[in-house]
């Protein structure tokens, strides 16, 4: 089974070749964020997350334009994720594995 390199993974980032790999993890709410209530989903344990759609992603992207569709009222934890970033690079990385691995 080949996994994805460093090499597969493009070096930058930008909002045109992003693939919105964060879109696709799951978002716990704290406490203070303002999200609309359709947009939000409880976890197995109770918590507060953002709804995520039957293959994965946020519920909260438009898949046209892969805007957030929320994004004056997103969750702290995605205002606080860079894109670019260390967290974002390694997030590409699994993605990207997990791509090369399905077309293996």
């Amino acid at each position: 089974m080949d996994r994805a390199s460093d090499t597969d993974v493009p070096a930058a980032v930008s909002c045109a070749d992003c693939e919105a790999c964060c879109c696709r993890l799951e978002v716990l709410l704290a406490g203070e964020d303002n999200v609309p209530v359709r947009f939000t989903a409880e976890d197995r344990w109770g918590g507060s997350v953002m709804r995520r759609l039957a293959d994965g992603w946020c519920a909260a992207v438009d898949r046209d334009t892969m805007r957030c569709v929320i994004y004056e009222r997103r969750p702290d934890v995605c205002r606080e994720y860079r894109m670019g970033d260390s967290d974002c690079i390694v997030e590409r990385r699994r993605f990207f594995a997990r791509q090369t691995d399905d077309h293996a």
